[in-house]
């Protein structure tokens, strides 16, 4: 058999075991393990088992990964996602819709200091739900709201998906984070503006709450502001060249830690759980990151990548119908799949083919990660409902999904901006300082 004819074979293998409920770093480990063993030899795949680990985890970047996930860890045990809740619904509960928007505002925040989409969809469904059906919100605008907000919490810096994304090309974490800027801020916009039409049409679904004077809405900011201040440290020093992502990182994390101690919320208790949630985090995506990079391995030696990539560069269609079916095609996957498998599945076949048709590779990273966020509320799978209906138990799974398909129109006009306009994702970055 010829190499390429291997890695086809290695790839339907993959999808195979995949479905039979193997853990996916296993799978990709094994398969690509055992593709250089009949490629290559067993030597050959020795020393590639004793070489990436080492490779892989020495990355510097990497590190940047547990030090987010903590700095979200302490700002959840700080009680900063009840904060942020408390404070968008003073600014916007009196709106129809208001508490469903404040509801995707909050997670907008949240996700500035979380960096995982089913953190922070699960965090604010347990503060958010109980407030609008109290004020007899529609069940399916209710969840629908969060389930979508939740999404945002992997593309607003810090993205863990992002580092993932950069480890895998090679691209610069800072830019990436920047890139993801304008685009989180953006799909928090067109998540609100769809609920004031929904509301709008239908009143019913969302009852105006209490309106706060401007006093209590000035008063409410100083329960975000530590969320503000991270953001600003952690973006701005990127943005200038202050520091790299990891020292960032670090920042964040230290920054997190203070005001968690400050504020009384973290115990001993707590912050034991902090450190456990994050190590436990970090040794499931460090071993999923491992098995993906013998993986990648494995496809390198059968060319299988290079020549997908000298073939759909070399079609006579325009490159942007290959990038919206490389697209639908991520959102096919993000059916059966979760985002981070997705990306260290995909992301060493196809970004290849993306830079073969000459799109940038920040650009084509932020562009996919807000695909992951539209398969993460697609049905059958759609982690992030899966999610919600873990706290709303009350609520039918059908109801949950009815509620997405607005949002789903939302992602579908959202996405296709960054296609037309991508500048919307490229300035920052473009502008960074070195």
């Amino acid at each position: 058999m010829t190499p390429l004819i291997v890695g086809y074979i290695g790839i339907a293998a993959l999808i195979i075991l995949l479905f039979s409920g193997i853990h996916i770093a296993v799978v990709m480990g094994l398969i690509g393990f055992l593709g250089i063993v009949y490629l290559s030899g067993w030597e050959a795949a020795l020393s590639v088992l004793g070489a990436v680990p080492y490779s892989s985890f020495g990355n510097y970047a990497l590190s940047v990964a547990p030090l987010f996930i903590l700095m979200g860890s302490f700002c959840y045990h700080a009680g900063l996602s009840r904060d942020l809740f408390d404070t968008v619904h003073k600014w916007l509960g009196h709106f129809r819709g208001g508490l469903a928007m404040a509801t995707v505002g909050a997670c907008a925040g949240f996700a500035a200091v979380s960096g995982s989409s089913l953190a922070t969809a699960a965090t604010m469904g347990t503060v958010a739900l109980p407030e609008m059906k109290r004020y007899k919100y529609d069940p399916a605008l209710a969840t629908g709201a969060v389930a979508a907000g939740g999404t945002i919490g992997i593309l607003i810096p810090p993205s863990v998906i992002l580092i993932i994304y950069a480890v895998l090309t090679e691209q610069s974490v800072g830019k990436l984070f920047l890139a993801g800027v304008f685009p989180g801020i953006l799909e928090a916009v067109f998540y609100i503006v769809v609920i004031a039409i929904i509301c709008r049409i239908k009143p019913s679904m969302g009852p105006p709450g209490p309106k706060s004077t401007f006093i209590e809405k000035i008063k409410s900011l100083k329960g975000t502001w530590i969320v503000i201040l991270l953001f600003l440290i952690v973006i701005g020093g990127l943005y200038f060249g202050v520091f790299s992502p990891t020292e960032a990182a670090g920042i964040g994390a230290g920054g997190a830690f203070i005001f968690a101690l400050a504020r009384g919320r973290l115990n001993w208790q707590n912050f034991k759980e902090s450190l456990f949630t994050t190590t436990k985090t970090t040794a499931m995506i460090f071993a999923i990151l491992l098995g993906a990079m013998i993986f990648g391995y494995f496809l390198a030696i059968t060319r299988l990548p290079f020549e997908l990539a000298d073939f759909i560069g070399g079609l006579p269609v325009n490159r942007y119908i290959i990038m919206i079916l490389i697209l639908v095609l991520y959102l096919c996957l993000g059916c059966v799949m979760d985002a981070m498998g997705m990306i260290l599945l995909t992301v060493p076949i196809l970004f290849p083919v993306a830079q073969s048709l000459g799109f940038d590779a920040i650009w084509f990273g932020i562009i996919i990660v807000r695909v992951f966020e539209m398969a993460s509320i697609t049905p059958p799978v759609g982690l992030n409902v899966f999610v919600i209906k873990g706290v709303a138990k009350d609520v039918p799974m059908g109801t949950i999904f009815r509620g997405i398909v607005p949002f789903l129109f939302a992602d579908v006009a959202h996405v296709t901006l960054l296609i037309a306009v991508p500048q919307v994702a490229l300035f920052l970055p473009n502008l960074m300082m070195h």
